[in-house]
């Protein structure tokens, strides 16, 4: 039977400096698992939303709700940025609108998996892995035993979109000198920094320190709004190469607090850039095909690859994973193998060098009953202070004095 449940006060405040509350309940009885929900500003909201659990679950088992309706109260309660509630609430319409009657609890692998395959491939992943998070939380509350659109599943990454980065800087200096004494730096400084279009839209001046050579990202500009950037890794510390500085270097001289402003002082707006800007720009120039905005994180992420820079070092500076940058830009490095096997034969002929600089070692001395020298004086010595077969002579501190 399930109980009536239970509404009590958090510890925890809102904004406004009162407490929130929450309710819970028992699902079958006294040793079943018991869902929780807070974060209600009132005792009342707390009270509304407990009846509304309750009602829907219904007598007997957790699973008596419709797969819609578990959706609806998924959406209600999940906190997130409202454009990214909007992405799931129409990922999830895609499995509502043919499984959405179905009991939760009477929802089998073989409906998922019939139903996924009617799901165009390009949003095949995403919705699944929408509808797994969703059914995540239903066995989280104890609603089910186990995931069906975990098990027996399978939910196969699609490859990635082809990436298109600028075969030379030459080719973004020539779109930059289209688009004016603002546009075309941020254009050159966005393929330097590897920053998103969102990122570039969000700088503002304090936000480059010349002194440490670096730009910080501690914000996005996406969709008419100021938010946070998009993971924890995103909010980060770019090192500034000199093709950035130079395009600071470039910007007109201004008072206003954004580092990048559009025509009438105020943050620029991505597609009125693109559709503006952007795509004419290029079409000037001759650029085929046609690059988007985000081609010009690519272009970072390709040179850095083919520079050298270690993958940890690139994911850091750009804001993702590892295994995203070896996804989605690795394959770009066409040169990286060829690279990488000279970095390594080089390191091999230098160790069999340094082999023979070893010293050559020497007969003890006879010991005797005189008191041993300190071993602070160290005598003259040849290292390879910088792996090459150059020796350089490094003096003691004595021979320095002399």
């Amino acid at each position: 039977m399930i109980q009536q449940g239970q509404v009590f006060k958090l510890t925890a405040k809102g904004a406004d400096g009162q407490p929130l509350w929450a309710y819970r309940y028992r699902l079958e009885g006294r040793s079943s698992p018991r869902p929780q929900m807070g974060g209600f500003a009132t005792r009342a909201e707390a009270q509304k939303a407990l009846r509304k659990a309750l009602d829907r679950v219904g007598p007997g088992r957790g699973g008596a709700i419709t797969l819609a309706e578990f959706v609806e109260e998924y959406l209600e309660l999940h906190q997130a940025e409202p454009v990214t509630i909007a992405k799931l609430r129409w990922l999830l319409g895609k499995a509502t609108s043919t499984l959405g009657e179905k009991r939760i609890a009477d929802l089998s692998p073989r409906d998922v998996y019939a139903w996924r395959l009617t799901v165009p491939e390009g949003h095949r992943f995403e919705a699944t892995q929408a509808l797994r998070q969703v059914l995540n939380r239903a066995v989280a509350w104890g609603l089910l035993d186990f995931n069906p659109a975990k098990r027996g599943v399978p939910n196969t990454q699609r490859r990635p979109k082809e990436k298109r980065p600028f075969e030379s800087w030459a080719q973004i200096e020539a779109i930059a000198a289209r688009l004016g004494p603002v546009y075309g730096p941020m254009v050159i400084f966005g393929a330097a920094t590897g920053l998103r279009p969102s990122e570039l839209f969000g700088l503002e001046q304090h936000d480059v320190d010349r002194g440490a050579g670096v730009v910080y990202v501690r914000r996005a500009f996406a969709n008419g709004r100021i938010k946070n950037t998009k993971t924890r890794l995103s909010t980060r510390a770019v090192p500034l190469q000199a093709k950035a500085v130079k395009a600071l270097d470039r910007l007109p001289a201004s008072v206003n607090p954004i580092l990048f402003p559009n025509a009438r002082g105020g943050r620029i707006d991505f597609r009125v850039f693109g559709r503006r800007h952007w795509r004419p720009a290029q079409i000037a120039v001759g650029i085929q095909p046609i690059r988007g905005l985000y081609d010009l994180r690519h272009t970072y992420a390709t040179f850095a690859l083919r520079a050298g820079v270690p993958v940890f070092a690139v994911s850091r500076f750009i804001g993702s994973s590892i295994a995203m940058i070896d996804r989605h830009y690795g394959h770009l490095a066409h040169d990286s193998r060829e690279h990488a096997v000279a970095l390594l034969d080089a390191l091999a002929l230098e160790r069999a060098v340094d082999a023979a600089w070893t010293s050559h070692q020497r007969p003890a001395r006879p010991l005797n009953n005189t008191t041993s020298r300190s071993r602070t004086r160290r005598r003259r010595r040849l290292v390879d202070a910088r792996w090459t077969p150059r020796l350089v002579s490094v003096a003691s501190s004595d021979d320095e004095r002399s």
